[in-house]
């Protein structure tokens, strides 16, 4: 049976110009990760990512550390971009529920003096996130909630078609993306999107056993494990446990 393992990123540069870029902490989570399948043998034959920085420096992080672990494979050619597996604009969709933050220096001021202010901000983007979903103001993204889950729905479907090749597909993405992934496979409502999307781990692993197609049905997922982080528990410091 095949599984897909999807991980998300690294730490990145949260109120920085930049957000798309691992921090040193960043780049150590995804090295432990590797570490850690290393350790249990994980045998990768295929590595997918999105086409963002920080997904990209996670996977090229990890591997490096499982390297030499049956992974020959990925030496020839099996790494794949897919830009399906892109988070959604997290900073538009802030900035058009408060337009003053469309600044990361306004955010990262806010998060300093504001009293409480990391649930303060947590709460301001889950109000920031319903907006978006609504489907009431779609003229005014890039991308509506309801593309964003269509692409990555899709985006999953093109790896599933790759799964009676490929046992084990490691995908390297996004919280978002990652959380509208599971609730295509659980079916759980819109407004529970926000809520797992706060709870995933940087560089935590969310695994599903992919069932095969038959010529009565097309393969399905069934999900065995959600934001698996014991990589970093074993670490035994908290620090390490970020979710930006």
């Amino acid at each position: 049976m095949a599984q897909i393992y999807l991980v998300r990123h690294g730490q990145a540069s949260f109120g920085s110009q930049n957000y798309d870029q691992l921090s040193d902490l960043g780049l150590q989570q995804a090295q432990h990760l590797g570490r850690w399948w290393a350790a249990r043998d994980l045998a990768v034959s295929r590595v997918v990512t999105g086409d963002l920085k920080r997904h990209q420096q996670t996977a090229q992080a990890c591997i490096a550390e499982l390297r030499g672990q049956a992974m020959d494979a990925l030496d020839t050619g099996l790494w794949q971009a897919d830009a399906g597996f892109n988070e959604y604009n997290h900073h538009e969709v802030l900035a058009r529920h408060v337009p003053a933050f469309d600044d990361p220096a306004a955010v990262k001021h806010f998060l300093m003096h504001t009293p409480n202010g990391k649930q303060a901000f947590q709460d301001i983007f889950s109000q920031a996130i319903t907006r978006w979903m609504s489907g009431n103001f779609d003229a005014e993204y890039s991308e509506t909630w309801q593309a964003f889950r269509q692409r990555c729905v899709a985006a999953l479907q093109r790896q599933l078609q790759e799964s009676d090749t490929f046992k084990n597909i490691v995908i390297f993405t996004s919280g978002g993306t990652i959380s509208a992934l599971c609730q295509h496979v659980l079916r759980f409502p819109d407004e529970r999107f926000a809520e797992l999307n706060w709870s995933l781990v940087n560089s935590a692993v969310t695994r599903f056993h992919v069932q095969p197609a038959t010529a009565e049905k097309p393969h399905r997922l069934a999900l065995a494990y959600l934001n698996n982080f014991a990589h970093l528990e074993q670490t035994n410091n908290p620090k390490n446990i970020t979710y930006v």
